[in-house]
């Protein structure tokens, strides 16, 4: 039996590759940090299945100790401050946790066993302002939020780590993936949500802010396919993950409301509270060599997705808001 130990596991990618995971047979572990609120919503029809210990990023010998536990043969990293109008807000800590936090995991794994293969959640963010398109893995990067930066150096150590010591690093550099386990902060849930809820009389309007950003939207539960796959390669390497399809927020909330049989327009305002301080403007990835290597493809279509979230949404409130995300 193979062992993984997760990082973020409560969050939407943890949950999903927890699933994948156990359905492949593997002993699953997940590193959660110490709080009095219960933040395991994501993850409660796994909790019997899997083994929590606890860990924070901020602290490598928590994540000596958890590896020395769980005696893991494979290492996902999704922990990280993952929100980015927040890390604009909080620039230092999201570094502590999203950069250096990485740092940290990678000299405990080279501490307790340097041959445990390890997987870096990297991010289209890194793109930001971009040079090309679409993106690849070769594109330069150009942040643009403090997330971004952050995820840029954590990539970069990644790698600077799997060349110094021979590590079994690989990145993901995944574009935007979402699902009905995507927080409500995020704005294609926040979509999703409001259109649930105005459909069923609970909201009158929806805010949101640049409706012409442009994304590369796939399903979540796609992409931690790929995450899998990079470990069972035989050499490390990094990798973009992505749909190549692209569509604007205002693509997003017309599909969205159609699918409750109401027109957008009519409830969608702009706020310009809401546009980041630098905006990235539009992302487009090419999946191209994961294809190729990895022998990944997207099942999930765009419309599929945005329907599947509307229509969890939906039934989550209808059952009174208890159904799991």
């Amino acid at each position: 039996m193979k062992s993984a130990l997760i990082t973020g596991i409560t969050g939407q990618d943890g949950s999903h590759l927890a699933d994948l995971l156990l359905e492949k047979g593997y002993r699953v572990t997940g590193v959660v940090r110490r709080s009095s609120v219960d933040q395991s919503e994501r993850i409660a029809h796994l909790l019997d299945r899997v083994e929590i210990q606890q860990g924070d990023l901020l602290d490598e010998s928590s994540l000596v100790k958890a590896i020395e536990r769980s005696q893991p043969d494979e290492i996902y990293n999704l922990g990280a401050m993952s929100f980015v109008p927040a890390s604009w807000e909080q620039p230092v800590l999201t570094g502590e946790f999203t950069a250096l936090g990485v740092t940290r995991l990678l000299n405990a794994v080279r501490f307790v066993n340097p041959r445990i293969r390890f997987y870096q959640a990297s991010s289209s963010e890194m793109f930001g302002r971009v040079r090309e398109v679409p993106q690849r893995e070769a594109t330069p990067f150009h942040p643009r939020s403090p997330y971004g930066v952050a995820k840029a150096y954590a990539h970069w150590i990644t790698v600077n780590y799997r060349e110094s010591y021979g590590l079994h690093a690989s990145c993901g550099i995944l574009f935007n993936h979402e699902g009905p386990r995507r927080g409500r902060e995020f704005v294609s849930r926040k979509i999703s949500d409001a259109v649930a809820r105005i459909r069923l009389g609970m909201q009158q309007k929806l805010r949101l802010g640049n409706l012409d950003a442009r994304r590369d939207w796939g399903f979540a539960g796609d992409y931690v396919r790929a995450m899998w796959l990079m470990l069972q390669q035989d050499t490390p390497g990094d990798y973009v993950v992505a749909s190549g399809t692209q569509h604007t927020v205002r693509e997003f909330s017309e599909i969205a409301f159609a699918r409750v049989g109401l027109d957008w327009k009519d409830y969608v305002e702009t706020d310009p509270a809401l546009l980041r301080p630098a905006e990235v403007d539009s992302l487009l990835g090419d999946a191209s060599l994961a294809k190729e290597r990895l022998g990944w493809v997207p099942e999930v279509s765009f419309e599929g997705l945005v329907h599947m979230m509307v229509d969890a949404d939906l039934g989550r409130l209808k059952d009174g808001g208890n159904r799991r995300q």
